[in-house]
């Protein structure tokens, strides 16, 4: 390999790349499947991919890669190339369908739905279809965040789940609230009649001048999305402190949809703005005391959150007046059966470090999801069923009108039979709604008991983003909330 190099080196800068991995897909037809391997390319977004070759028989298709990523590729590919076949007598459910997702470094995440079958039931024969909230998960969540040593403040995401019993448990366990509207701001004023204003964060996106005036007014924390506020309203700002959301340049997340920097995204003020920035808040005499980043959702890697710090810090050179780096929100709950859970105690000792080279700064987090998600559940009971040749479907009293992330983003969420929740899950279902759209899917290739009309089907994970995105499509009304 000496040689070859050096006899390579006389045409060209040639240099040994390993140790490597190769792995490669094998079947009839392969390019009939390569646009379905876009989520497992994604694994190597922060990663390199070395060499792709297609063999001209169209059998087989190769990565090259570092080699401590091929099993993880592997791995992935399995997840998204290899499924059961609908009904298998033979192979049955899979081990992520067997066994129940798993806390990083300890054992199965604990199902509160479980332990509250019977109240649940019985309020789903109330119900056609229901959201349910537990507020001991939801205060369980908040204490872990409360624990963080690292973080200064938190603030909860009010866009993840609006719903006034949530806000009054969150804010009771210490944590401030993040709006992205006024309608938001008014909602969380009129819910917490004690709430400082310091306790409020304001993030709009593209707002019209007169929300911006109303969060002034209020006193609130007041964020600047872009810089056409300080160019076209300087004087709405003049002597004022305010936050500056910064796009980082990358984002991450589970689905584009849910990426929110680099310049295909909306959010943030570009990195080549900052001079522009800086001179317009110099000239309105605006302090910029906060720096802000938010780069997707559903991430688990504590990397992200400290990449982002890394970035933000660095620009207190350009803004010295910054005191508060706030990192975004984004912590990922597991959603497949079988899936790590965010290692907070990684991520609060990766954040301790970054606080640690900068004396100083606060260092503030803003979660949504990871407070709600895992204490919703949908309830709803089955109306139909019905089989097109392998395929069997199992309707339910609501639909995407209800819950729309599986439409939206693909978004997985577990669902189980909750009437029979003992039993052998043996046959293969698509779980569909009543709304008129093909896109109205709930659930694919879902292992359930054989169903019957009128048992309860239970949706897990879904207290963040379902009833706060559903709608009255169809003339549907969405299912009602409850908290227990």
């Amino acid at each position: 390999v000496e040689r070859l190099l050096a006899d390579l080196g006389r045409l060209c800068r040639a240099r040994l790349i390993g140790p490597c991995a190769s792995v490669s897909l094998l079947g009839r037809n392969i390019r009939a499947i390569l646009h379905r391997l876009g989520d497992a390319l994604e694994l190597f977004e922060e990663q390199k991919i070395y060499l792709v070759s297609q063999a001209a028989n169209d059998l087989n298709f190769t990565f090259v890669i570092d080699e401590k990523q091929g099993e993880r590729l592997v791995q992935q590919l399995h997840d998204l190339l290899i499924r059961a076949a609908a009904n298998d007598p033979v192979m049955g459910p899979t081990w992520e369908q067997l066994y129940a997702p798993v806390q990083a470094g300890a054992g199965p995440v604990p199902r509160w739905w479980r332990a509250k079958r019977d109240v649940l039931l019985r309020m789903a024969r109330e119900h056609e279809a229901a959201y349910i909230y537990d507020g001991e998960t939801i205060e369980r969540r908040v204490a872990e965040l409360r624990r963080m040593q690292s973080v200064d403040r938190v603030l909860y995401s009010v866009k993840a789940n609006p719903h006034a019993g949530i806000l009054q448990r969150v804010f009771s366990g210490g944590i401030g609230l993040e709006c992205v509207s006024r309608g938001e701001l008014e909602h969380v004023i009129s819910c917490l009649r004690g709430i400082g204003r310091e306790q409020i964060l304001f993030t709009p996106n593209f707002a019209p001048r007169h929300e911006y005036e109303f969060a002034l007014q209020q006193g609130v924390w007041v964020t600047l999305d872009n810089i056409h506020p300080l160019r076209e309203w300087s004087e709405l700002f003049k002597d004022r402190e305010v936050f500056v959301r910064v796009d980082t340049g990358h984002g991450r997340g589970h689905h584009d949809h849910v990426r929110t920097a680099g310049v295909r995204t909306k959010f943030g003020v570009p990195l080549f703005e900052l001079d522009e920035l800086a001179r317009l808040a110099q000239a309105s005499k605006v302090k910029i005391v906060g720096l802000h980043a938010h780069t997707g959702s559903g991430i688990f890697n504590a990397r992200n959150w400290t990449e982002t710090a890394d970035i933000l810090t660095g620009l207190r050179q350009r803004f010295p007046d910054v005191r508060v780096v706030d990192v975004g929100g984004g912590l990922g709950i597991p959603e497949r059966p079988g899936q790590l859970a965010l290692d907070l105690p990684a991520l609060d000792a990766a954040l301790a470090q970054v606080r640690q080279q900068h004396p100083g700064v606060e260092i503030w987090l803003e979660p949504g999801r990871y407070i709600v998600a895992e204490a919703g559940v949908l309830l709803a009971q089955v109306t139909q069923l019905k089989g097109k040749g392998d395929v069997r479907y199992v309707g339910v009293a609501t639909g995407m009108n209800s819950l729309i992330r599986p439409a939206l983003y693909g978004a997985h969420h577990e669902i189980v039979n909750l009437t029979r929740i003992d039993e052998p899950a043996s046959v293969m279902v698509d779980i569909v709604g009543p709304i008129c759209e093909s896109a109205d899917q709930l659930g694919n290739d879902r292992l359930l008991p054989p169903t019957r009309e009128g048992d309860v089907l239970l949706i897990a994970n879904t207290g963040a983003y379902g009833h706060a995105m559903s709608s009255n499509y169809n003339l549907r009304a969405p299912a009602p909330e409850f908290l227990i």
